[in-house]
């Protein structure tokens, strides 16, 4: 209802500035010229552009009167010692389209124009128009096509790469930034890109990193990229965060790859190492035919869901008696092998284990990832890789807060449609009942950072 009344707010103040500018006799004679054809309001040349042309000419006439001290025509002005000196053309590529303009000179050459800086080719938003294209997922090739196609611009694909490689300082400033000392929950995963490596174009891991602090909201501490996802680079992975400032982790959610928890124990060996569930299922079910996969997920329920994990023991024992369980013996053993880290999150309440059992927070941003990357072919380089997937995230979080913040003050109740925050800034829900009981847990460890 608000969203509806602020829209027929701006539409009446739109409708009123029009009002007043035909009240004035100001648009007459444009309407007249437009509607005898001589005049179009878009595309090249269009009234649009020599707006904008007009108007970039005007303010850099106004910059160089500034700069020499007089107006143009006054009668003094032999008596400064700088003084114009005519005009260069130029063409800059603006949001509407290419816009040629007479750039004024003075005769010294001191002067130094800020609406439109030297060497500078692009004005109007187009640089954020390009990188919130590559964000979204295109490529450099379809960018330059999409400029050409839609509103007449030729931007060259090096000028495009320039473009998005001018965010890379950020990306390093945020991949290096300091990180807070104690985290209690940390998640690590990895989703599969690929990138150029030479003559040949590999798959390669990119690792991802997911911090709970201690307010329960939700950070994304880095991207690294790797040939592979192993047990030898992850710990390389937690060392940096340890050189970024975290000294301490009470739990790390993981998947079940061989040597992780040993890698993460290098860094932080107080820490619990949790084998994500999802992914332990998953892997049980990986040799499971189709027709038998719903009895045996349902018959896997009562051992993750146990209440501590002698309950679980005796439900796999169960399992591995029953004839499923013998059909499948690969099932039985693959949790038999990740047992030790399967079970540390049995020893804690309901509401706890909802927050460390799966890294499901990484699972939905990989998901919302490889929808962008999926049409990319591949990456040129580890950089680019590590540049396009920060971009992402930052514009599916900034999508999703306009969408909320268009429906923000709407009575409480309405139907919402915006989705939450993906990761990045996400409260984990129920958060102060998990603390409660992390600090239960872990008294000694938790209370100085309460």
């Amino acid at each position: 209802m608000i969203d509806k009344q602020a829209r027929e707010a701006r539409r009446r103040e739109q409708r009123a500035g029009v009002e007043a500018l035909e009240a004035s006799g100001a648009l007459d004679e444009l309407y007249s010229m437009i509607d005898a054809g001589q005049v179009r309001l878009d595309g090249k040349d269009g009234l649009i552009q020599q707006l904008i042309k007009a108007g970039l000419e005007r303010g850099l006439q106004a910059e160089l009167t500034g700069h020499l001290g007089y107006e143009k025509g006054d009668p003094e002005a032999g008596l400064f010692p700088n003084s114009r000196n005519g005009s260069s053309a130029k063409t800059v590529a603006t949001s509407v389209g290419d816009v040629e303009l007479a750039i004024p000179r003075d005769r010294d050459g001191s002067f130094t124009p800020l609406l439109v800086p030297k060497g500078s080719r692009r004005v109007g938003g187009l640089d954020d128009m390009i990188i919130s294209l590559y964000a979204g997922g295109m490529t450099v090739r379809d960018i330059e096509h999409h400029l050409v196609s839609t509103i007449g611009t030729e931007v060259s694909r090096e000028t495009i790469s320039k473009i998005t490689d001018e965010v890379l300082d950020e990306v390093l400033a945020w991949q290096q930034r300091p990180l807070e000392s104690f985290y209690p929950v940390i998640y690590l995963d990895a989703l599969i890109v690929k990138v150029r490596d030479g003559a040949h174009v590999r798959n390669k891991a990119a690792h991802l990193a997911v911090g709970v602090d201690m307010d329960g909201i939700k950070h994304v501490l880095g991207i690294w990229i790797q040939a592979s996802e192993g047990a030898r680079f992850w710990a390389g992975v937690c060392a940096h965060l340890a050189n970024r400032g975290i000294q301490d982790v009470l739990i790390v959610c993981c998947d079940g790859l061989t040597g992780f928890p040993e890698a993460i124990e290098a860094t932080w060996p107080e820490s619990t190492v949790q084998t994500c569930v999802v992914h332990l299922i998953r892997s049980a079910m990986r040799f499971v035919n189709y027709k038998s996969r719903k009895a045996i997920a349902a018959a896997l329920r009562p051992i993750y869901q146990a209440a501590d994990e002698d309950a679980a023991l005796a439900a796999l024992a169960e399992f591995a008696a029953s004839e499923l369980g013998q059909a499948n013996p690969n099932t039985v053993r693959v949790f038999q092998d990740a047992w030790d880290r399967f079970t540390p999150f049995l020893a804690f309440p309901p509401m706890l284990r909802r927050v460390i059992y799966t890294t499901n927070s990484i699972e939905s941003l990989n998901f919302q990832l490889r929808k962008i990357i999926k049409n990319r072919g591949h990456f040129p380089s580890d950089e680019a890789a590590v540049k396009l997937l920060w971009l992402a995230i930052c514009n599916i979080e900034d999508k999703r807060a306009r969408d909320r913040l268009k429906e923000r003050g709407r009575p409480r109740g309405a139907k919402r449609n915006a989705e939450g925050r993906l990761v990045e800034g996400q409260i984990t829900t129920n958060w102060k009942q998990a603390l409660a009981q992390l600090a239960l847990a872990y008294p000694d460890r938790i209370q100085p950072y309460l």
